[in-house]
C-alpha cells in the first residue's frame, strides 16, 4: 500500500483520537467544577436591616466565615421590609437555596408560611415563637451570661449608682438581656437604680442617642448600650457605656468597658453540618449561643484593663468560671424591666 492510500486512514485514526481526548479533557474538566459546585450548601439570608446592624451582623459575619472556607455559596438581601419579607424569602426557596437564615420577629406568620411551601428547605430563623414541623428552627442571642458579667462591671464602676439602659423593642430577646444585666449591677451595687427605654426601632442611631443623653441629664453615668448611638451620647458626655452583641471599644476606647459578644459560629456551622448530612429538623438553636458552646463571651477589658479595680475584676472574673462550670445559672426573666429602684 503506497503512503497515498494510507495517509487519509493514519489522519482520519489521528482526528478521531484527537476528538476523543478532547472531550475527555472537556469531561474532566466539566465534572471538576460540577463536583465542587455539588460540595458548597446554598445559603441565603433575608435581613430587615442592615447587615451593619449589630444583631444581624453576627449572623453575616458567621456565613461569610463560612463562604470563606468553601463551604457554602452565600448570598443576602438587607433592609427588607416587613411587606416585601414573604416575597424575597420566597424568591430565595425557589432558586433552591438549601438554607434559609434570617430574622422573623415581626414576620413570623409570613416566614412560616414560606417554610410550610418548601418543605425540603431549611429554615433557621430569630424568632420568639417556636420550631415548626417539618423545617423551621428557631435561634436567638442567647447571651444572658456575659451581659451578667458586663452588669456586675457596670455596678463596681458607676459613681452615681443611676445606670440607663437603651433597648430596641420590649420583646423577650431584649429584655432577657437587660434584666441580666441589671441582676449583675445589683450584685455589686446593690442600691443602684435604673432607667430603661425603648426606641421602637431595631437600627436607629440617632434616636438611641437622644434617649441616652436624657438618661445622662437624670443622673447616669453608665449606659447600656443594646442599640448603635448610645455610646455616641456617652462619649460626648464623657459617660461610661456597655456594648452589647460586638465589641466597639476601638471606636470608643475611652467610653465602652466592656461588651457582652455574640458568637454566631456554632449555630451556623451546626445547621450547616445537618442540612449537609440531611439531617435538619425543627429545633431551639438557641442554647448554642451560650457561653458553654461559645456562642458568647465577655470581651476583653482592653484600654479598660487598668482602669477596673483589680478586686472588681477578681470578683467578676470568678463569676464567670462559675457560670462555666455550672456551679452558677444566670436566671432567664422575659419580662419587660421596669425597674424603678
Amino acid at each position: 500500500m503506497s503512503f497515498v492510500s494510507r495517509f487519509p486512514a493514519t489522519l482520519a485514526a489521528r482526528r478521531h483520537a484527537l476528538k476523543l481526548g478532547v472531550g475527555v479533557i472537556a469531561a474532566f474538566a466539566l465534572s471538576g467544577p460540577v463536583h465542587a459546585q455539588a460540595a458548597k450548601t446554598r445559603v441565603a439570608a433575608v435581613y430587615t436591616v442592615p447587615v451593619e446592624q449589630q444583631w444581624v451582623s453576627r449572623i453575616h459575619t458567621a456565613l461569610n466565615a463560612a463562604k470563606a472556607r468553601g463551604e457554602i455559596d452565600y448570598v443576602y438581601s438587607e433592609n427588607v421590609t416587613n411587606a416585601d419579607y414573604e416575597r424575597v424569602v420566597r424568591q430565595y426557596a425557589e432558586q433552591g437555596n438549601k438554607l434559609i437564615v434570617g430574622e422573623a420577629f415581626a414576620v413570623e406568620a409570613a416566614a412560616r408560611k414560606v417554610a410550610r411551601d418548601y418543605p425540603d428547605t431549611g429554615f433557621l430563623m430569630g424568632s420568639s415563637g417556636k420550631p415548626q414541623k417539618p423545617n423551621f428552627s428557631v435561634f436567638d442571642n442567647y447571651i444572658q451570661e456575659p451581659a451578667y458579667l458586663t452588669g456586675m462591671i457596670a455596678g463596681g464602676m458607676t459613681k452615681t449608682g443611676k445606670i440607663g439602659l437603651v433597648g430596641g423593642y420590649p420583646i423577650p430577646e431584649v429584655n432577657r438581656l437587660m434584666n441580666a444585666f441589671i441582676a449583675g449591677a445589683r450584685e455589686t451595687r446593690p442600691d443602684a437604680t435604673f432607667t430603661v427605654s425603648f426606641i421602637g426601632s431595631w437600627f436607629d442611631p440617632p434616636k438611641a442617642k437622644e434617649a441616652a443623653f436624657a438618661m445622662i441629664d437624670q443622673g447616669a453615668d453608665v449606659l447600656y448600650a443594646e442599640r448603635f448611638g448610645v455610646s455616641d451620647a456617652a462619649k460626648e458626655r464623657g459617660k461610661l457605656a456597655i456594648g452589647n452583641v460586638v465589641n466597639t471599644q476601638s471606636q470608643y476606647p475611652d467610653t465602652v468597658v466592656a461588651s457582652a459578644l455574640w458568637d454566631m459560629q456554632p449555630t451556623i456551622d451546626l445547621a450547616l453540618k445537618q442540612v449537609r448530612e440531611g439531617t435538619f429538623k425543627p429545633a431551639e438553636f438557641g442554647e448554642y449561643s451560650m457561653m458553654k458552646y461559645k456562642g458568647s463571651s465577655l470581651a476583653p477589658l482592653g484600654t479598660f484593663e487598668s482602669k477596673i479595680p483589680a478586686e472588681l475584676k477578681a470578683r467578676v472574673d470568678a463569676k464567670q468560671k462559675a457560670i462555666l462550670d455550672g456551679s452558677f445559672e444566670v436566671k432567664v426573666v422575659d419580662s419587660e424591666p421596669k425597674p424603678a429602684k
